[in-house]
């Protein structure tokens, strides 16, 4: 079975979890979607690069899903979640992704 990057998963996870909230209008389901994969990465994380890596991943992973809500209300909903999933993607492949 072919190994999927944290940094994908982050993205995925984020983008994913916005688009079933706002599809659904069910923000929970959306929520369950966001932890899931949130999860799957922090474990592919601590695998990669270890504990500490995956717990400062983890907690950009959060953050970016926090700080997409202001982000929204100055430049849209999706623009903001396809820059913070950016991000985070974009830290996961730096930190754990490309050494794994």
């Amino acid at each position: 079975m072919a190994r999927i990057p944290g940094a994908v998963m982050a993205a995925s996870g984020l983008i994913g979890g916005y688009g079933v909230a706002r599809f659904t209008k069910k923000r929970p389901l959306g929520g369950v979607v966001l932890a899931a994969a949130g999860g799957l990465a922090a474990r592919q994380w601590r695998e990669d690069a270890g504990a500490k890596t995956a717990a400062a991943l983890s907690a950009a992973y959060v953050a970016g899903f926090a700080g997409s809500h202001p982000l929204a209300k100055k430049v849209g909903a999706w623009p903001s979640v396809l820059g913070v999933a950016g991000a985070v993607g974009v830290a996961s492949y730096l930190f754990a992704d490309r050494r794994g």
